[in-house]
């Protein structure tokens, strides 16, 4: 693990904060320079992206730019197992990475564990291996240390939350397979478990408010970009006739989304990975097919979608993003994996 740096630690109600002394400490909106992220998902998938993995983060720590990095989640590919032993290797990697690495789960690694070629395994057991493995220091990042506002306090310690260069940043801990609320089949179900249920009523409610309250930081320290980051696709574009019934557990998030974004005065961004495919859109602009598709009212015309490639096809890319002094929307471009 990185050395860890002296730290000065605040406590907030329902959240663990922490405050670091040094490099990397909050910086105020309009700071003067260019702000640069790196924003990967869906990797590495198969055992060639898995032993490219460490060169593929080599490439990132490499490019100058970059001060953070989020991971959107799929660690590992649907059809490999969900072992103890293949979850370490993938932190082993992650602490290569020498910038700031911001991680938030994804289905492939608990959700769909239940798969018979995932190792059968129950994904709510799953999901405990994950956050203790991947969350064993609430408050701090994987990679370099950065300190984060964390719901650790209320159990979920991947929620996380902070601020850099006029940009309110939050992860919410969003899955495809309906949230979870998909039906765990490799262990003869045919509908969602009571505790299945319990547990996505209670993690979404902690993600709407983690929403919630990013975009009341926002606009307590003047920052004019909101950077909302998640596993899920609600949006994907990929699928020919989606049915609700596979989305539904969405749609209070998304009624969350329209009603923060279109009365937020600026851009915000959301990043997703899931479906695999590079692409930048507004799904929940007027005249948006999804606005009907989960019943929301208004719309958000400020609301941009940016999902990242996956490395279903090789390791294809990554995310390079910036924010100039200025101007609220961010430039994102595509880098090539090495």
């Amino acid at each position: 693990m990185p050395a860890r740096r002296t730290l000065a630690l605040a406590a907030a109600v329902g959240s663990l904060i922490a405050v670091p002394v040094g490099a990397h400490a909050q910086e105020p909106p309009g700071h003067g320079r260019p702000y640069t992220f790196a924003v990967i998902g869906d990797v590495p998938y198969g055992a060639a992206a898995e032993d490219g993995f460490p060169a593929f983060i080599a490439g990132i720590n490499a490019d100058p730019d970059v001060r953070t990095v989020t991971h959107l989640g799929d660690i590992k590919s649907g059809s490999t197992t969900c072992d103890d032993a293949r979850f370490a290797n993938v932190r082993k990697d992650f602490d290569l990475f020498t910038d700031p690495l911001v991680y938030t789960p994804g289905d492939n690694e608990w959700t769909d564990c239940h798969r018979a070629n995932n190792g059968g395994y129950q994904p709510l057991e799953r999901l405990a291996a994950v956050r203790a493995l991947f969350f064993d220091h609430p408050g701090h990042t994987l990679g370099a240390d950065m300190a984060v506002t964390s719901q650790a306090a209320q159990g979920y310690p991947e929620n996380v939350r902070w601020s850099r260069a006029g940009i309110s940043f939050a992860t919410l801990h969003v899955v495809g397979s309906d949230n979870d609320l998909a039906p765990w089949t490799g262990l003869g179900q045919t509908s969602p478990t009571q505790s299945q249920v319990s547990e996505e009523r209670r993690r979404m409610a902690a993600t709407i408010a983690n929403l919630h309250e990013a975009f009341a930081a926002a606009r307590a320290d003047g920052s004019r970009t909101v950077v909302l980051q998640q596993q899920a696709d609600m949006f994907d574009e990929t699928v020919p006739a989606p049915s609700y019934d596979d989305y539904a557990a969405f749609r209070p998030l998304v009624r969350a989304l329209v009603e923060e974004s279109s009365s937020f005065d600026g851009k915000v961004y959301l990043f997703n990975g899931d479906s695999h495919r590079f692409r930048q859109d507004a799904p929940l602009a007027p005249g948006s097919r999804w606005l009907s598709f989960y019943g929301v009212q208004g719309a958000a015309s400020n609301l941009s979608r940016v999902t990242v490639d996956g490395s279903d096809r090789g390791e294809a890319d990554w995310l390079k993003v910036t924010a100039q002094p200025g101007n609220d929307a961010l430039d994102v471009r595509q880098v090539p994996g090495s």
